[in-house]
């Protein structure tokens, strides 16, 4: 029973139906299949059914999710963030580690999902996540693309949607973007959601794994690959299917 699970791990995909920016993206069709469901699939190329849940708020989401038999969970209307929506889920279902994996990632890397399991197993009591180099200015300059910055420990500084570290010069900077993949240990995550407002640089940032870094926790980044998209707009939208539509052309990957 996943309601009573006590284990090393639970991938759990917080969905949310009424995002500001892209109302019902969770079920938004990218070439016939619902987001989230492409997403779940995903990960399913990696973890078994009963090592996955789908945290959301809406009814039909949870019902899309039985049709194609991903077991889900219904959370609070409440939620904030989707890590608070994982922390509901800690709540409700034991594990060690609770391996969060965006909703709007249709196209992400099964394999950087086997790298933060592994990593998780090696770093038990530590927040890991992700993040990939980003190669073009676009990238930079694009506020819905988090960037962060990090020590030669590669644990995490900061997080911007604004373009860090900022240069004076009209070269490209190196910079890195987060890969929406996280590892949170139970203990760190309750506390996380014992906060009830979000924190100052949070809510400026509107960037979540900040809440973390203010109440005085340490993340450690992961480095994954760049085959990943998050779908924030239509427009993302098209783009993930203009890539699929060529994978199938090329049967890559």
């Amino acid at each position: 029973n996943l309601m009573k699970r006590n284990s090393d791990f639970i991938v759990v995909i917080p969905a949310r139906y009424g995002s500001k920016r892209f109302p019902g993206k969770p079920l938004k069709k990218i070439l016939g299949i619902p987001m989230i469901i492409r997403t779940s699939l995903q990960c399913l190329k990696i973890v078994k059914n009963s090592q996955l849940v789908v945290a959301t708020d809406d009814k039909k989401i949870k019902k899309c999710c039985e049709k194609y038999s991903i077991n889900s969970i219904l959370t609070s209307k409440k939620c904030k963030t989707g890590t608070d929506r994982v922390a509901e889920v800690a709540k409700k279902i034991k594990a060690r580690n609770y391996i969060n994996v965006q909703g709007d990632e249709p196209i992400f890397n099964p394999d950087d999902l086997s790298k933060m399991l592994k990593e998780s197993k090696q770093n038990k009591n530590k927040i890991l996540l992700g993040y990939t180099k980003i190669k073009n200015r676009i990238n930079c300059n694009n506020k819905n693309i988090p960037k962060v910055v990090f020590d030669k420990n590669e644990n995490l500084l900061y997080a911007s949607r604004s373009p860090i570290p900022f240069t004076n010069s009209n070269k490209l900077s190196k910079s890195w973007r987060q890969v929406l993949v996280y590892s949170f240990p139970r203990l760190e995550i309750l506390k996380f959601y014992k906060i009830k407002k979000k924190t100052f640089l949070e809510e400026k940032e509107d960037i979540e794994i900040l809440r973390f870094l203010e109440i005085g926790s340490k993340v450690k980044l992961v480095k994954m690959t760049n085959i990943s998209h998050p779908v924030d707009t239509i427009k993302d939208l098209h783009q993930v299917e203009r890539f699929l539509n060529y994978k199938k052309k090329k049967l890559i990957w």
